[in-house]
């Protein structure tokens, strides 16, 4: 019995100190508990993906190696902050009364960061990947989102008022990187197709809606310690569950009968096709050339107007 009754006690095993120093805000069992829920939906997802991606030839996997792993990234991150791991206490700007987030230090977890500067990429690839984007435009969308990242990290890690300005130039950047989907790769998505469009517009949507809430959490949170460290982690969990696990079934669901080829993502395996002749090779695979993209590197070129006929500048 004592074994069944046995409750989770991460807390008590991984201590509230870091570097001789204790902080005084900070989660709770309960916050403990939410972040172990989570890691087990990222989990479940991320495999059930996986899963699914066997009822598909290895050339048309892209997709779902994508969003299982970034399922897989925010599972370890979550079992770190469940595990009350990958923290440090960092005092805060604004003293607040209420009992809940009284204190000169707050509980900042820089794994969370970790985990976004790692599949946030992997997401945003998702979503430009499937509107057929040229690998230079999603090279320049990543890194403005790696900035997104990682100025909000340090925004959190500083005491003083200048955190703001770092939460400024990571708005800045947030924004950028919506203006690249909400435009240019959408009107590159139309250009695919009734059905690419459909499945980029109700992904890319989503992920728009969810990441301007980012910004709020972080404001409320390590910005300005205005709720406690527990409901910090159910609002980014909430988050995080819609632009992870969410945004990848339905990416999986909307994708289901896109073949990567027809968005220029042509991956090829010449396991058992090494013997064939080369005209029976380009019968099979074509030329190399498709949509203005590398069939032999799987990567897409850049040419904006080779996406299709009648394709609109950007």
């Amino acid at each position: 019995m004592a074994e069944l009754d046995r409750r989770n006690n991460a807390v008590n095993i991984n201590p509230f100190t870091q570097n001789n120093k204790s902080v005084v805000v900070h989660q709770t069992d309960r916050g403990s508990d939410w972040y172990y829920a989570v890691c087990a939906v990222m989990g479940v997802t991320a495999l059930a993906i996986l899963g699914l991606s066997r009822l598909k030839p290895r050339t048309d996997r892209i997709f779902f190696y994508l969003s299982s792993g970034l399922c897989f990234v925010a599972c370890i991150a979550y079992f770190a902050m469940g595990s009350n791991l990958g923290w440090t206490p960092i005092d805060v700007e604004y003293l607040r009364s209420d009992s809940e987030v009284a204190g000169r230090n707050r509980q900042i977890f820089y794994v969370r960061y970790i985990d976004w500067v790692i599949t946030t990429p992997l997401l945003l690839t998702d979503l430009l990947l499937t509107a057929g984007m040229p690998w230079p435009t999603i090279l320049w969308v990543i890194g403005l989102d790696e900035i997104m990242i990682v100025t909000g990290l340090v925004g959190a890690l500083v005491k003083s008022r200048y955190k703001w300005g770092f939460y400024a130039f990571g708005c800045a950047a947030m924004f950028y990187v919506f203006y690249e989907l909400a435009f240019p790769a959408r009107r590159h998505a139309a250009a695919l197709g009734n059905d690419v469009h459909r499945a980029f517009v109700l992904c890319g949507v989503l992920t728009l809606v969810v990441w301007l809430c980012y910004p709020i959490a972080w404001g409320v949170s390590e910005g300005g310690n205005v709720i406690a460290p527990d409901s910090e982690g159910i609002f980014y969990g909430i988050l995080d569950l819609l632009a992870k696990p969410v945004f990848s079934l339905a990416l999986i669901y909307s994708h289901w009968s896109i073949e990567p080829a027809r968005l220029g993502v042509q991956i090829r395996e010449f396991g058992p096709t090494d013997d064939l002749s080369s005209a029976e090779r380009e019968k099979r695979f074509g030329n190399g050339q498709s949509n203005g993209n590398n069939g032999v590197t799987g990567g897409v070129a850049g040419d904006h107007h080779a996406v299709a006929p009648g394709s609109p500048a950007v």
